[in-house]
């Protein structure tokens, strides 16, 4: 996972370095086509980097992003219309049965479909019309890493050219950069204090949610901690019952309109008792953990992450796990 998770940057930069032609084409195919209803079909990681690029889509051009409950066509067989449709799917291995099927349904049915999925000769890559390799390469640990980092880049690309964002698309050609200076950022003051907990609260907003929630996840499944996601609103109905003296939470309070509203939050929870790790840009009072800088806020949660994983890998170490093999789970999930 560590090795992984440190070949992110290479792995983008081989991203960036393809398929310019054909986002561009998509990004054509999307403005002309003007589709009614947009989806996405993801599970898991891929779900978060699904999320993240309905983000940007819905923020910068306005459109509505639902994401597919995949059980209403693997399960109940629902009639839903394709006209005037888009479906956007993402995942690393295409193996998942609930991927596939959906996809193909909409293909058939006149929609557009388009994969962003690492492994181009998968079966998902083969249901849909439109296929974007991730190109992070062979991933062996069971936790995605690079992958993940390669589907929020695949998602920012897609938005980028949808939109014509030529600033977008140059912040995007300097990723690597920044996510070579994410790897390095020193977050190992966190280890300690994450070693010994048995649940924590990861909290985000914006485009920084969806790092949260993959966050939440990772700490689920490499060091069996009980770690829940909420946006920096949400967190404020029920879940703030739950804080109390020493309850560990990580408030990712990157750069944008959000930014304000979570470190006021993050003071607030201090003020109860909560142990706060603060993810901020260096400087930012109360921040324990730095966050690396992009040339585009809306990119900042991909750096962000990159820094993340290597807290991570070591807090799984420290609580006696191997984080390259979660039990009870295995690399390719396949549901229906």
């Amino acid at each position: 996972m560590l090795l992984e998770a440190l070949e992110a940057p290479d792995a983008i930069a081989r991203q960036l370095a393809r398929d310019a032609d054909a986002y561009a084409a998509l990004g054509a195919r999307l403005r002309a086509s003007r589709s009614a209803s947009l989806l996405t079909i993801a599970r898991g990681s891929s779900d978060h980097a699904a999320s993240f690029a309905a983000y940007l889509i819905m923020a910068r051009l306005g459109r509505l992003v639902t994401s597919l409950p995949m059980s209403l066509l693997t399960l109940y067989e629902s009639p839903i219309a394709c006209e005037g449709l888009a479906a956007f799917a993402f995942s690393q291995s295409g193996q998942s049965p609930d991927l596939v099927e959906p996809t193909r349904y909409f293909r058939a049915g006149g929609a557009l479909t388009a994969a962003f999925v690492n492994d181009v000769e998968s079966p998902l890559a083969r249901a849909a019309e439109w296929v974007f390799g991730l190109h992070a390469g062979e991933e062996r640990s069971v936790a995605a890493t690079k992958s993940f980092i390669a589907q929020l880049v695949a998602g920012a690309r897609l938005a980028a050219a949808w939109q014509q964002d030529a600033r977008l698309a140059e912040a995007l050609a300097r990723l690597p950069d920044a996510l070579a200076r994410a790897a390095r950022a020193d977050w190992t003051s966190a280890v300690e204090a994450l070693a010994s907990a048995d649940r924590l609260f990861v909290i985000g907003r914006g485009p920084g949610l969806s790092v949260a929630q993959e966050a939440a996840l990772k700490f689920k499944e490499t060091c069996a901690i009980q770690a829940e996601a909420f946006s920096s609103a949400e967190v404020q109905h029920g879940p703030m019952a739950l804080i109390e003296e020493g309850y560990p939470l990580i408030v990712f309070a990157l750069r944008g309109p959000a930014q304000q509203g979570l470190l006021q939050l993050a003071q607030t929870l201090r003020s109860r008792g909560a142990l706060v790790l603060l993810a901020a840009p260096e400087g930012t009072p109360g921040c324990r953990l730095a966050l690396a800088e992009t040339s585009e806020p809306d990119l900042d949660p991909i750096a962000a992450i990159q820094s993340f994983y290597l807290l991570v890998e070591a807090v799984a170490r420290a609580r006696g796990f191997d984080p390259d093999r979660p039990r009870h789970l295995r690399k390719v999930t396949r549901t229906a």
